[in-house]
């Protein structure tokens, strides 16, 4: 019998973070929840239903968790509905995502979103002024390496869509204000464009930015 080869139609197996980590300890890679799935943990409950369970890695680290993954479990690369096996793809390839699945459940089981990154920092893969040490980009929650929220607000920002919009008036009012200040600074810099960066550069309210307000109270 020939093993099962996955399509769009396949079903999603959402893990827990705790089973994300168990099935990943295999492996000396970083690795860290990303997208809604670091939201989740980091606030401790699930902000809504998901259909999947992400995380990131940078991208010269994929291959070796690949061949870490138990067996019966391979990468994948999305080109609109049809899937290639990640080893099939030509030399320079650029793919924003790896998809893995399980054979024995049929199921896809996780997303692994693709970074950029040093030994030391934290790289936006979209542009790399923007930057952070490692313990700042990924925090590490009740054990689990998690993507800082205010890091994922900047990836979500380019073209949000509703589900963004959702996630982010829960999280951003709940950052601490160095996280917000940050991500503020980050979005006029990076994104400047984005609907999301109203609220901080709109020339009616100036002063909103959280980054603002001390040095207009101040008098600067």
């Amino acid at each position: 019998m020939s093993d099962p080869v996955p399509t769009g139609e396949t079903p999603w197996m959402l893990l827990g973070a705790a089973s994300t980590a168990d099935l990943l300890s295999g492996t000396d890679v970083r690795w860290w929840l990303s997208g809604g799935s670091a939201y989740d943990q980091w606030r401790g409950e699930p902000l809504r239903e998901r259909d999947r369970t992400t995380i990131s890695v940078v991208y010269s680290a994929l291959p070796t968790l690949i061949d870490a993954l138990p067996e019966g479990m391979t990468a994948w690369a999305r080109f609109g509905d049809e899937f290639t096996p990640w080893a099939d793809l030509p030399d320079g390839a650029d793919i924003p995502a790896a998809w893995i699945f399980d054979a024995d459940r049929d199921a896809w089981v996780l997303q692994v979103n693709l970074e950029d990154g040093t030994a030391a920092r934290w790289v936006y893969r979209r542009d790399p002024r923007l930057q952070l040490p490692w313990d700042k980009a990924v925090l590490d929650i009740d054990g689990i390496p998690t993507g800082a929220p205010e890091v994922q607000l900047v990836w979500k920002a380019l073209r949000p869509y509703p589900d963004d919009e959702a996630d982010k008036d829960i999280v951003l009012p709940a950052l601490p204000e160095e996280a917000r200040q940050w991500w503020e600074k980050a979005i006029l810099s990076i994104h400047p464009h984005s609907t999301w960066s109203i609220h901080v550069r709109s020339p009616f309210a100036p002063a909103k930015a959280s980054w603002n307000r001390t040095r207009r109270n101040q008098g600067l």
